[in-house]
């Protein structure tokens, strides 16, 4: 049974730059200026991991508390940024698919709840959706927890998993999880980014990704 694993952020959701300039400013707000597409390169990692390597590479330590609070003031910054979310091209529709075909699938981010609620609501997410976030494991990305928790709950097989995401840090944690990976190019990184980091397949965004799902074994 193939199991197909969504990163959300940037894979199926058009937010990526709105975390980056939300970061930008929660950051800046704490005396941590840093230009945008530092940041860039680390969303999808975890907060935690995310503010602590900011903070090193700035050359300022933060506390746990500092940390807590900055990732804080992230989330409403983002949420009053980006009240309305787009999704991504061909996302709705693929998830619409694979429920009509009973595709076995699932999605597992580092973001956290109420931040994501608006992004699964435009994606016409379905209550019984398996969905795990950031709260639901110990270690988001690049560890592979959010991953395997996402399995475990498929009841799905590791080696029967694909992970479709948009940012290396997906395709390090499905390789630590033991599972093939897909890149899509609709988050920002390039193709020989994605597949050096381990992608099997790299596709422009879900709308090409639906087209070759055939190349997985999908169909």
């Amino acid at each position: 049974m193939r199991a197909l694993i969504f990163d959300l952020d940037g894979t199926l959701i058009d937010t990526v730059y709105a975390h980056v300039f939300a970061w930008q400013r929660a950051l800046a707000e704490s005396g941590l200026a840093i230009d945008g597409w530092k940041i860039h390169r680390r969303i999808g990692m975890s907060g935690g991991l995310f503010t602590r390597a900011v903070a090193r590479e700035v050359g300022k330590p933060l506390s746990d508390d500092d940390a807590g609070r900055i990732q804080a003031r992230h989330g409403v910054l983002f949420r009053e940024l980006l009240p309305e979310r787009r999704p991504l091209p061909g996302a709705v529709e693929l998830l619409r698919w694979l429920r009509d075909q009973k595709i076995t699938h699932g999605i597992a981010t580092s973001g956290r709840h109420p931040e994501i609620d608006s992004s699964l609501a435009a994606l016409g997410v379905p209550a019984d959706m398996v969905v795990v976030d950031r709260g639901d494991v110990l270690r988001a990305k690049p560890e592979p927890d959010l991953f395997l928790k996402c399995q475990e709950q498929l009841g799905a097989d590791i080696r029967d998993c694909y992970v479709v995401g948009d940012a290396v840090w997906d395709l390090l944690a499905a390789r630590r999880a033991g599972m093939l990976s897909v890149g899509l190019l609709s988050g920002g990184y390039g193709w020989d980014e994605l597949t050096s980091a381990g992608a099997f397949r790299v596709y422009r965004d879900a709308a090409d990704l639906h087209r070759s799902l055939d190349e997985l074994g999908i169909l």
